[in-house]
């Protein structure tokens, strides 16, 4: 499987200044349950925002022209995707998450409910419903202020 895992706000934002802008630890928790013992493709943004490097239990792989200490990088998400045997979690930012929309079966959001309306956000890229059919938003089972909806995508 290879799938996209963010949470976005309801402007669909995912970052701001190299951050995500707002925590819930629920979801933290789902993202660690959901992504342990898989690969994990990032940019080099999402990898250099991480409080812990590399994130333990998983295979950390970047995307990014540079080479980086401590970390497995690629310069191209298909020369990556060559090396991938097991499942493969895409989590971000935003190029990453376009170019995903390539090459992932699903679509796993987290609707926080914080908005973030300030100049410099970074936004989750448009959904194409011809191509992933959205899921049913469902209440997060840990957390009642969050959302979950997942994307699959369309037979064609």
């Amino acid at each position: 499987m290879r799938a996209i895992i963010a949470a976005v706000s309801p402007e669909w934002v995912i970052g701001l200044n190299f951050d995500i802008p707002w925590h819930y630890s629920a979801d933290m928790k789902r993202f660690k349950r959901l992504t342990m013992g898989a690969t994990l493709v990032m940019g080099r943004h999402t990898w250099n925002s991480l409080p812990r490097k590399p994130l333990p239990g998983r295979r950390n792989v970047v995307i990014t022209g540079r080479n980086l200490a401590g970390v497995e990088c690629f310069s191209t998400m298909e020369d990556a995707l060559e090396t991938c045997e097991a499942d493969v979690w895409f989590i971000g930012g935003a190029r990453i998450f376009e170019e995903a929309m390539d090459h992932a079966d699903l679509i796993d959001l987290t609707l926080v409910p914080d908005q973030v309306n300030v100049p410099g956000v970074v936004r989750f890229p448009k959904i194409d419903e011809t191509v992933w059919e959205a899921g049913p938003i469902v209440t997060h089972d840990a957390d009642d202020r969050l959302k979950q909806q997942i994307y699959r995508r369309r037979l064609q």
